[in-house]
């Protein structure tokens, strides 16, 4: 059975961080793309960062410069670290991982940006 678990969200203000993790277990993660998502209320879900099997790394604009992406194999652990967050950061985050027709997804972690 594959499960996607994320953890590391919470509350906190603008221009903090936070990091969050997914645990994956069930897959071999070395075969997998893995991304994160994030989806606002009232929003559509929306790519924030990718990396693929060999490292590659892609980020939405919005992110830039702020988010990056890694990932630990041997862990079977995908990472999301999130600097200078602002308000509009403010979603349900979600893990994601794709290999060919196959699309697995968390049950998501919640980020909030407040002062």
């Amino acid at each position: 059975q594959v499960q996607l678990v994320e953890s590391g969200g919470g509350l906190v203000q603008p221009g903090g961080s936070l990091r969050l993790s997914c645990a994956t277990s069930g897959i071999i993660l070395d075969f997998y793309t893995m991304g994160w998502y994030r989806q606002a209320p009232g929003k559509q879900r929306e790519l924030v960062a990718v990396i693929t099997n060999v490292g590659i790394t892609n980020y939405a604009d919005s992110v830039k410069g702020r988010f990056t992406i890694s990932r630990d194999n041997p862990k079977n652990t995908v990472y999301l670290q999130m600097n200078s967050l602002k308000p509009e950061d403010t979603a349900v985050y979600y893990c994601n991982a794709f290999r060919r027709v196959t699309n697995y997804w968390g049950q998501g972690t919640q980020v909030t940006v407040s002062s």
